[in-house]
């Protein structure tokens, strides 16, 4: 296995990354080369002295094409996460100077409370039309490995923030527990759902609910509960009721459960309620349009 220092990841030239990585996207050196503006065999001396350097094999290569080793692919990922960072660098300091617009990342876990996030930022956009912003769906450990790493500017998440880490925002509302079914289904006819309810059946939920949520609601009877499978998207998890695969445990307001849908929810007996927080990393330097959209919300959300 590859492992990067910070010492080589300086040695290797950003250049050569690029060019490793559009290899990679083509499966074809001449056609890399050719996209790349550089002679065939340049980009081959290249990616043999990045092996070199790294001391590992990153392709297999064959008459006509050339795919990744398994170190290849780890250096495919370690590569777009480096450039990310590299590309989201210039364009912040790009930005230094320009107030009258810029980019802002933003890493989001599903609730309809990204109501309130979005009622800002158009607030925002009025008055900086040149604003973009960029949102990446995820679990609450998806979005804080990339706000630790630097690649997003604020993190939306359904679990209290670790406060030695990062600075946070409480995001009005709260977020309702319940379960998604087929209308035809004879739990539609309750109007909440106990634990004994789920006694037996095929459930699908988020691995972090499951670790966290559901035991807080139901405590060792979590034990009792038979997981079907695992989402981190709720609308692909509706389909999977639709289908007949089981029911889905989740917030309220996601699933399409309107009158010309299939699927209905209900809410959980005890109520179980998650609320939802905006966070950041302590200490953290931002770019003149973030630090506006960050006053922007203390303003809207506090």
């Amino acid at each position: 296995m590859v492992l990067y220092h910070l010492k080589e990841i300086a040695v290797m030239e950003i250049r050569v990354l690029r060019y490793f990585l559009e290899i990679a996207r083509e499966g074809n050196m001449s056609r890399a080369a050719e996209s790349l503006h550089v002679t065939q065999p340049t980009l081959s001396k290249q990616m043999k002295d990045l092996e070199q350097e790294l001391g590992k094999k990153l392709f297999r290569r064959g008459s006509k094409s050339v795919s990744l080793t398994d170190e290849g692919m780890l250096l495919r990922k370690r590569a777009e996460d480096i450039l990310d960072m590299v590309d989201k660098t210039a364009d912040e300091f790009k930005e230094l100077d320009n107030i009258t617009g810029g980019e802002v990342h933003i890493g989001c876990a599903e609730s309809h409370q990204i109501k309130y996030l979005a009622k800002v930022i158009k607030i925002f956009k009025e008055r900086y039309p040149l604003f973009r912003y960029h949102l990446t769906s995820g679990n609450t450990e998806q979005v804080t490995e990339r706000l630790d790493r630097g690649l997003i500017d604020f993190a939306v998440i359904v679990e209290p923030p670790n406060l030695s880490k990062y600075n946070y925002l409480e995001v009005p509302e709260v977020n309702t527990w319940g379960l998604v079914m087929k209308k035809n289904d004879a739990l539609s006819q309750k109007d909440s759902i106990c634990i004994d309810d789920l006694t037996g059946l095929d459930l699908i939920c988020s691995a972090q609910a499951m670790q966290a949520d559901i035991p807080r609601w139901c405590g060792e009877k979590a034990d009792m509960l038979n997981l079907s499978g695992t989402v981190n998207l709720v609308y692909n998890g509706s389909v999977f009721v639709k289908e007949g695969l089981g029911y889905m445990l989740s917030f309220d307001k996601l699933a399409d459960t309107g009158s010309d849908s299939e699927l209905c929810f209900r809410p959980l007996e005890p109520p179980l309620h998650t609320k939802m927080y905006v966070i950041w990393k302590k200490y953290q330097m931002f770019t003149p349009i973030t630090q506006l959209l960050l006053d922007e919300l203390v303003r809207h959300l506090k």
